[in-house]
């Protein structure tokens, strides 16, 4: 396995610390440009899907519009990046990669009807999409029923498996318990009020966190509040958390609500220097909305930050940047959203064929070395091995990084 390069690099809005986890092993990742022509298209596509001698169509599934658009246009922007880097170094099996977008428009039910398009009349061979929770809940049994394939970028709770997704994100047991697990013991936390945004991803992240709070960690939780998405008033909610006191404020605020909750924290006098606030779902893509003034010194829990320092990461921020302006940020799903591309392509060839069984069956053992986030390696259950980071936000760039080299294995179903 590689060491990350200590390359010291100046990006912005994010400061980090490493603190834990998922140590891997490493290979995979490869701009070189392939002339050769690819095998014939009867020989990797036996089960119709749209593909042809020249080209392979795939699907993009987020939510431009609406609440959760501040957080999931970023996933599009990585994941056409990466198929414009895909193609420009030789497609796959010789085939260029065209995509169809379609907008689940932050509504649960349009994004089963848009995913039920791309496998049905559009026969995509993939789909990079979703962010929420319920967003994936919504789309599965379309994904199972009609034996699609789908690149899934969020963080989530976990306690999920299926064939038909491979999960770039992380689950409960690399976030949550680990990043819990550093509050405690660099803050001695012992008291809890955890907040969320009002579905399936924050209830059950809660319900774990809670939990690990009371069972290994013995603290208590002083309160548990959620909000729906697309609230845009706190002030109830933060009169709620002064009362209570807790050594710890665990956020998992989803979407464009997250501008109004950072600013009437700091409008509250709830601010970094003075409380700890741990979140496990504000990143760069939503900061970038809120401002750094309202989230200076709170902590975010992540796979990844754009202030990583290694020569992988480098190279994709200078490219995402000269893509998308030098302003552009680049969050947690963000990153994880730029692997789906990769890891598909990387099973793909190992399948020889487009056809989603065979790319199933090739995508475990499937490793990227040259990841942003550093080395990746897809888990039988479908999830990836990866470490997690503490960020602390800060007005400029600045890192330092504390490593533990404590291995715990991800969530299988």
């Amino acid at each position: 396995m590689s060491t990350e390069s200590q390359h010291r690099t100046r990006h912005t809005r994010i400061s980090i610390f490493i603190i834990a986890s998922f140590l891997c092993i490493g290979s995979l990742l490869t701009f070189a440009r392939v002339e050769a022509a690819g095998p014939p298209t009867a020989q990797v596509n036996t089960t119709g899907l749209a593909v042809t001698d020249t080209t392979v169509t795939v699907g993009d599934l987020h939510s431009a519009t609406g609440t959760m658009a501040i957080s999931e246009i970023g996933s599009i922007q990585a994941e056409l990046l990466a198929i414009d880097q895909i193609n420009a170094a030789g497609g796959i099996l010789g085939r260029k990669i065209e995509v169809i977008k379609e907008d689940g428009a932050s509504d649960w039910p349009n994004f089963a009807e848009k995913a039920r398009k791309l496998l049905v009349k559009d026969k995509v061979a993939a789909v990079f999409g979703c962010w929420t929770s319920a967003s994936r809940k919504a789309v599965l049994p379309v994904f199972e029923k009609e034996n699609g394939l789908l690149y899934y970028p969020t963080f989530y709770e976990g306690l999920e498996q299926s064939k038909n997704v491979i999960y770039t994100g992380q689950e409960a047991t690399q976030q949550i318990i680990a990043g819990l697990d550093w509050v405690t013991k660099t803050k001695g936390a012992k008291t809890f009020f955890l907040i969320g945004s009002d579905y399936i991803w924050p209830r059950t992240s809660n319900k774990i966190a809670r939990k690990h709070i009371e069972n290994v960690l013995h603290g208590k939780v002083v309160g548990e509040e959620y909000y729906p998405l697309g609230t845009t008033n706190f002030r109830s909610l933060i009169n709620k958390a002064k009362l209570a006191k807790p050594d710890v404020i665990y956020s998992i605020v989803v979407g464009g609500s997250n501008v109004s909750w950072f600013k009437q924290l700091k409008a509250a006098d709830i601010t970094g220097d003075k409380w700890t606030l741990l979140t496990i779902s504000t990143t760069e893509d939503e900061v970038k909305g809120i401002g750094g003034e309202s989230v200076l010194n709170f902590y975010s829990a992540m796979k990844y930050f754009q202030t990583l320092k290694n020569p992988n990461n480098e190279k994709f921020v200078a490219a995402f940047k000269a893509k998308y302006g030098a302003d552009s940020v680049i969050g947690d799903v963000t990153q994880a959203a730029y692997l789906g591309p990769w890891l598909w392509k990387a099973a793909v060839e190992k399948a020889g064929s487009f056809d989603v069984d065979k790319v199933v069956a090739a995508s475990p053992g499937i490793e990227l070395s040259s990841a942003p986030e550093g080395y990746v390696k897809v888990h039988a259950n479908h999830h990836l091995w990866s470490k997690l980071r503490i960020g602390r936000w800060r007005r400029r760039c600045c890192c330092e990084i504390y490593r533990y080299h404590r291995r715990r294995s991800v969530n299988h179903g």
